[in-house]
């Protein structure tokens, strides 16, 4: 099992949470408390960068929904970027690649 670890960076869009590790039934909870803690103001756009995703369950497929909704009911954007071809897949099998953008993989995450 790999520690989810959540790096938060501020852009000039909008927040950007880059998600390391496991994203499980153990730590997606984390995650969701992390994204309720967010002031999103209207506009922004909140990225979450998946690029140290190493695992993805249900669990946390329902957190990433759980932040579209928060960044919806904020009238704030969303979008995935450097997701793993293995949680790419799952999303596209469940249509999710419909609700939620994603961002092409890139060299500078600082500028997403």
């Amino acid at each position: 099992m790999n520690p989810l670890v959540l790096t938060l960076r501020a852009t000039p869009t909008g927040p950007v949470l880059q998600i390391d590790g496991d994203l499980d039934y153990a730590t997606a909870p984390t995650l969701r408390e992390r994204l309720q803690a967010l002031d999103l103001q209207p506009g922004q756009r909140l990225v979450l960068d998946l690029s140290g995703l190493r695992f993805c369950d249900s669990s946390g497929i329902t957190a990433m929904i759980a932040a579209h909704n928060h960044t919806a009911t904020a009238d704030a954007g969303f979008a995935l970027a450097n997701v793993p071809a293995r949680t790419l897949s799952v999303l596209r099998t469940v249509g999710l690649d419909q609700i939620f953008p994603v961002l092409p993989a890139s060299g500078t995450p600082d500028v997403l």
